[in-house]
């Protein structure tokens, strides 16, 4: 059974920084994922949420 990891796109790092990071550590990456971030905005007595930004996330395997 293969051994899994998830890889998270740390705060002022690109995404071929993170696949070399993975790469280094001797995993590979097998599937992408994006979480969105939310912020609340109060509008009078409502609240909105409006999109912040994302989370880019990982999904490695080891290296075979």
């Amino acid at each position: 059974m293969s051994q899994k990891r998830k890889f998270e796109v740390l705060e002022g790092e690109t995404i071929s920084e993170c696949l070399d990071r993975m790469d280094k550590e001797g995993y590979t990456p097998v599937r992408r994922i994006e979480k969105p971030i939310f912020k609340e905005v109060a509008k009078g007595k409502e609240t909105e949420y409006e999109p912040a930004g994302r989370q880019i996330f990982f999904e490695a395997k080891v290296k075979e």
